[in-house]
């Protein structure tokens, strides 16, 4: 064993001991970022070349910073994405999502699909769909003001950024003053805020006092915004276009009364991630 091997086995042991949900893979990969190598090659790495500001990027995870604010990066499906402070650090549940909307998108056979994803943080769902969905047209709705500079350097640095248009605004109000738009849309995705007020002391350190408050809290039920994009998405979708929307592992049982047919949605259903727990609701607009 090399020094850097021994040295991540005494950071696995002290991020445990901390709270951290996954130490040894955490201690792994803020050792691979130090030293620039990949966590498979950390065995490469020379014990003349080993690197002490190792232990302050272990010191920083212990104290439960989110690992992808050290690292200043997050991979999302087939993305990498800069991420820091200031915006929402995309969770692997999420791709669930993204995969069924990938799958609606593909059953409806439509030939330059067009998509807005709303509360788009660093824009991870928005640039998943253009990439494997790659004649679709994509419109991405921010209005955190720390949120939107990674948003726009994450859709700079894509090669689909051409279909990709940010807008800087309030989901719940989407092209509210754009009514062309109304009744064109094929999919409306969104992972919005959705923790209750009231749950606040329950939240993981790591989301609670480094995400932006505004993309984790709405309202006492935590369902206020998702109402606001139930409205937004009847007005936006055609007629048999999909809403999928992300939701807490508790809300299962409430998300899809809000899509209820006297709305005008239909084929309403909740779906569970790859742990097994309520995730997302879909429905589809019904036809006229």
């Amino acid at each position: 064993m090399n020094l850097l091997l021994a040295e991540v086995a005494q950071a696995t042991q002290r991020l445990a001991a901390a709270g951290v949900p996954s130490p040894r893979f955490d201690a792994e990969e803020l050792a691979a970022h130090v030293h620039n190598v990949r966590r498979s090659q950390l065995h490469t790495v020379q014990d003349a070349d080993f690197d002490a500001r190792y232990w302050e990027a272990v010191a920083r995870r212990e104290a439960r910073e989110p690992l992808q604010h050290i690292t200043g990066r997050a991979f999302f499906r087939y993305l990498e994405l800069e991420v820091g402070p200031g915006v929402f650090v995309p969770r692997p549940e999420t791709e669930s999502v993204v995969e069924w909307a990938i799958d609606a998108v593909r059953d409806m056979d439509v030939a330059e699909p067009l998509v807005v994803d709303l509360c788009s943080g660093s824009g991870a769902i928005a640039l998943a769909l253009a990439q494997e969905l790659p004649r679709s047209v994509v419109h991405a709705f921010e209005l955190d003001e720390g949120a939107l500079p990674y948003t726009r350097r994450n859709i700079e640095a894509s090669p689909d950024r051409a279909r990709v248009t940010l807008h800087e605004g309030d989901a719940t109000r989407a092209f509210e003053d754009e009514r062309a738009w109304d009744g064109r849309f094929d999919l409306v995705i969104s992972n919005p805020p959705y923790i209750p007020l009231t749950e606040w002391e329950y939240v993981a350190p790591e989301a609670r006092d480094h995400d932006p408050q505004m993309s984790l809290f709405s309202g006492e039920d935590g369902l206020h915004t998702i109402r606001g994009i139930e409205r937004v998405a009847a007005r936006l979708l055609r007629p048999g276009g999909a809403v999928v929307i992300e939701h807490a592992d508790t809300q299962g049982g409430q998300v899809p009364w809000i899509f209820n047919e006297e709305a005008g949605w239909t084929d309403t259903a909740d779906h569970r991630d790859l742990n097994n727990r309520p995730r997302f609701t879909t429905a589809r607009k019904a036809s006229l």
